[in-house]
């Protein structure tokens, strides 16, 4: 990752200042697996993993790529889920710099400034750009409902035990920058993911408090 992972602010919007999100570089002491974007720390615009793969169709929609190590992780969780007669299918992971530029744009040509910046980051600013995030959804499932769905619940559950965490949660808006995604899971590695489990703390928070320098 190096040097493109950058640390940064918009200048433009004051109201972004929230507690834990900014004043450490992107990488602590830790692995990739942790490394931190969000609005204040970026990728620059030709950063992309060099351990991408293709992603299977029984475990995400066409054409998805995501990392190695990532992948390996996500495969188990399928599996198990689908024990218990789940499904959960990967519909983002890893978007190129220009995917999320045309991205906010349209939130914000079609929503406003303020809507874009709430559901959607700006080019550089996405963890999808990591290859470390999956949005998921299941049969018959949107962004809006998927948290009434049992795949949700059992995510909850049982998530951390393969390296995943829910990213954005519920009510921790001040402290992440975005509004609540039932739908977005951020690999950290088994590890992390079952201390941020434990201490039921978000990744900023573990991060701050932690892996920052």
């Amino acid at each position: 990752c190096g040097n493109s992972m950058q640390a940064g602010i918009f200048s433009d919007d004051t109201s972004f200042y929230f507690p834990f999100c900014h004043g450490f570089s992107v990488r602590g002491k830790q692995s990739w697996s942790t490394d931190r974007v969000n609005k204040f720390n970026y990728l620059t615009e030709e950063f992309a993993p060099e351990d991408l793969v293709n992603m299977g169709l029984q475990y995400a929609f066409s054409g998805k790529k995501i990392r190695e190590e990532v992948y390996g992780a996500f495969k188990r969780l399928v599996k198990d889920a689908k024990k218990e007669d789940l499904t959960i299918v990967a519909n983002s992971t890893f978007r190129t710099y220009d995917y999320q530029e045309n991205l906010y744009t349209s939130y914000k040509n079609n929503n406003g400034k303020e809507y874009a910046d709430n559901y959607a980051a700006r080019a550089g600013y996405s963890e999808h750009q990591t290859g470390l995030a999956i949005d998921v959804s299941t049969l018959n499932s949107t962004m809006a409902n998927f948290e009434e769905t049992e795949e949700f619940e059992w995510l909850q559950e049982h998530a951390h035990e393969y390296g995943f965490i829910l990213r954005y949660p519920k009510d921790k808006e001040f402290i992440t920058g975005y509004n609540y995604e039932s739908w977005h899971y951020r690999y950290v590695g088994e590890k992390v993911a079952k201390e941020i489990k434990e201490l039921n703390i978000t990744f900023d928070e573990y991060y701050a408090y932690y892996l920052a320098n």
